[in-house]
Formats: structure tokens, sequence, C-alpha cells
């Protein structure tokens, strides 16, 4: 097990992308705080099979886009992890869907909270937790790098600032040892956005393998760059996209 010993928060753990990796990480040894935003429930499913499988996790509710619900999280993974922090997968996010006449300002508000300040107040709260070989994983977009469809500007705008924030941010923690990546999902079969759902038809063209992503494929990645493996790997935007960006 790579992650033996070490301590992980996956923000946005209830659900899709963020279960898979938490149950990753868990697989690979790694004690996995839980967060959610308000699925109480699911996010306990998701403890309850991280710890039928042998691994350890525990669920905490917080509000990622406020200063105190990060400050919360953290003050409650201490008293689990004993203030000690490894990995911090910063997952949780919001998709607003329109054209620019179409925005309002609260899709604009709250993707910025979510999708920006979110990933600003875990990885400032995280960092001094964190010692050399600690890891930062953004979870980001391919819409970070490119915009295959129309009607998604503010959700792009956010996702560009995820990627600058890992380069950025590798520059600072680099001297500190921990490094700060980026990982750019595609299309990728989830509740809200099923492989047969309404948008699929438009979507699944756009890869180059024909199909939607399953999120144990994006945990895969994001638990090779949590990892000793990838210790020379830092600063880096990685696709998960099945080709779209090919």
């Amino acid at each position: 097990m790579e992650l033996q010993g070490k301590t992980a928060i996956v923000t946005g753990a209830s659900r899709g992308i963020g279960a898979a990796i938490a149950k990753r990480l868990a697989a690979d040894g790694a004690h996995v705080a839980v967060n959610y935003g308000s699925s109480a429930a699911d996010a306990e499913a998701v403890v309850d099979d991280i710890q039928s499988a042998g691994g350890k996790a525990f669920s905490v509710q917080a509000d990622m886009s406020s200063s105190e619900g990060v400050r919360d999280l953290f003050a409650a993974t201490d008293r689990q992890f004993a203030g000690k922090l490894d990995i911090l997968v910063n997952n949780a996010g919001y998709f607003a869907l329109g054209e620019l006449g179409d925005s309002s300002d609260e899709d604009f508000d709250k993707t910025v909270d979510l999708n920006i300040r979110a990933v600003f107040l875990a990885a400032r709260e995280g960092l001094g937790r964190m010692q050399s070989g600690g890891r930062i994983i953004n979870i980001g977009s391919i819409f970070g790098e490119r915009m295959p469809l129309p009607g998604v500007g503010i959700y792009t705008m956010s996702k560009f600032a995820v990627a600058g924030f890992t380069r950025a941010w590798a520059r600072d923690l680099g001297p500190k040892g921990i490094t700060v990546n980026c990982i750019q999902p595609g299309p990728i079969d989830t509740a809200l956005n099923p492989a047969d759902g309404e948008f699929a038809p438009a979507i699944t063209p756009l890869t180059a393998l024909g199909r939607y992503g399953e999120t144990g494929e994006v945990a895969e990645l994001v638990a090779f760059v949590a990892s000793p493996r990838a210790s020379y790997m830092t600063g880096a935007c990685l696709n998960v996209d099945g080709g779209v960006n090919a």
C-alpha cells in the first residue's frame, strides 16, 4: 500500500469523482476525511464502503466557500489525524450552464465561491499542516485548457483559475518539498452528467475513444499523483479526457 500511514482530505467526496477518489486513496492505505456539503447520507455510504474494505475514513460537513467552514473541516480532521495532513484533494465544485446573456449573478458568484475561493481557502489552511512530500491535487477540467462547447463561460473561467493556482503554487511550495498538480477530467459518467444523458449525444463524439470516462479512471490518476512515484511531478495539469484535447 503506497499511502500506508498517510492522511488525506477529499473535498466534495460524497458522490461522483470525489467519492471514487476517497475510496481509491483509502484502498492504497490512506486515512481519508470525506468532506460533503449537504449529502450526509451519501458521505456516510462512502465511509461505510471504505471501512467495509478495511480502510479508515470519517465524514465531515463543511461549506468549502466559507473561511469558517474550511477551518471547521481542518479542525475536525486534526482531531482525527493528530494535526497531520499529507494529501489534499480539492474536488468540491459547481457547474453553471448558460451563455453570457443567460448567466445570472448567482451563477457567477456560486461558481467563484466553490471553484476558486474554496480551492484557495483549503490550500491555505492545509499548508501549515503539510511537510515535505505533501501533495495538493486540484481537480480542474478540460475546460481549463480549451472550450469544446458553448455555454460554459463562467465554468471555464473558474477552471482556468484552478490551473493558474496550480502552476503558481507549484513554484511557491517547491522549496518546501510540497507538490501541486491539477487533474483535468473530460466527460465522466456521473449522476450529474450520465453517459446516457441528454448531453451525451453532443459530448461523446468529442472524445477520441468514443465514450465517457468512469470515475475510477480519474481516481487512478489522482492515486498516482498522490503516491511517491510522482515525487518529481509538480505544476502539471494532466488531462484524463478520452482524447477530447487530442
